[in-house]
């Protein structure tokens, strides 16, 4: 059996690397940071971590609700396309900070772009 994108990428060191990296980008961006403003970061960094643990095929202890409830009341307050592909952006950059292979952040950025629709309310 193949090993997982989580497993080429380096296990949850890598994930919560590059977790830790990707939200210092995404409070640091004007376009998206509001998004955040009364967010328990410490909660959200958790979450996100073992989503993308789940997403890129690793051990899967998300519990966190699916993606269209999870950003709903983001749609609510104006979370668009634009913005989506503001977070794609910084997920690609922080992957590209850590040296990840260009083959595997294709493969990442594959995963999170088939959450549009769902993020977005579509």
């Amino acid at each position: 059996m193949s090993a997982t994108l989580y497993e080429r990428i380096g296990g949850e060191p890598a994930v919560n690397a590059a977790v830790d990296i990707f939200y210092r980008k995404v409070l640091n961006d004007h376009r998206v940071n509001r998004f955040f403003a009364n967010t328990d970061m410490d909660k959200q960094i958790t979450k996100q971590k073992a989503f993308f643990t789940m997403a890129f095929g690793g051990p899967n202890s998300y519990t966190g609700q699916d993606m269209r409830n999870a950003h709903s009341n983001m749609v609510k307050t104006g979370l668009n396309e634009e913005h989506f592909n503001a977070v794609m952006e910084h997920l690609g950059a922080t992957l590209v900070e850590l040296n990840v292979p260009a083959d595997l952040i294709a493969e990442a950025a594959a995963i999170a772009e088939s959450t549009r629709n769902d993020v977005l309310g579509k």
